[in-house]
């Protein structure tokens, strides 16, 4: 059974994130940080890795509205729930980098930045993969559902605007983690963007960053 660390990170994440809307349905986003969270945890996660995956988007989405900033909101969730909690979510992170930011096209760049953080979660370990695969996952199935509602306006919420970037980003996610035998979550993850993939009507496969 959890201790009542991880009821104090739900109790975090909601005040981190309570403002924040998933951006194709609107609904407030502690839905997809509770969502993830019950796919780590019904894959056998850790308390450790169930808080991460309650904290993962922290620092990308909030760092910069927190007081003190980035840093400061790493502190204290090491302060809070220790070191490797902040570790994972430090993983979980994307980042910029100088030469994605060197590109000029917004697709290629877009592109660049997704591979970089493919590469990134490839390089941590099982924890990490574990919870990042349950993110791609709830973010794909969150995804088909709301394009069953919205149809293809759902693309304009995104930055590249077209639907078969994110199946290729998302089907390169799932072969990374199949890759790195991650478990049932990425055979999970690939049947979900399989159904994505027949919904829209598109036939996607992984092609090199130059194509």
């Amino acid at each position: 059974m959890f201790s009542e660390r991880f009821g104090q990170a739900l109790a975090f994440a909601h005040e981190l994130h309570r403002k924040q809307r998933r951006k194709t349905s609107g609904v407030p986003y502690v839905a997809h940080l509770l969502g993830v969270t019950a796919l780590v945890i019904e894959d056998e996660g850790t308390e450790d890795e169930s808080i991460a995956a309650l904290l993962h988007d922290s620092l990308e989405d909030q760092g910069q509205h927190y007081p003190g900033g980035v840093a400061a909101l790493a502190a204290q969730i090491e302060a809070r729930f220790g070191v490797d909690v902040r570790r994972m979510v430090e993983a979980l992170t994307e980042r910029r980098t100088e030469e994605e930011m060197r590109i000029a096209d917004k697709r290629e760049r877009w592109r660049a930045h997704k591979v970089a953080y493919f590469e990134q979660i490839g390089a941590a370990g099982p924890a990490v993969r574990r919870i990042s695969c349950a993110d791609s996952l709830h973010n794909v199935r969150t995804l088909l559902k709301d394009y069953r509602r919205m149809g293809e306006r759902i693309w304009t919420r995104f930055m590249t605007g077209r639907g078969d970037d994110q199946v290729w980003a998302y089907r390169a996610a799932a072969e990374a983690f199949r890759a790195a035998r991650t478990g049932p979550l990425a055979d999970e993850l690939a049947e979900a963007v399989d159904a994505l993939d027949r919904e829209i009507g598109l036939h996607i496969e992984p092609r090199p960053l130059s194509n």
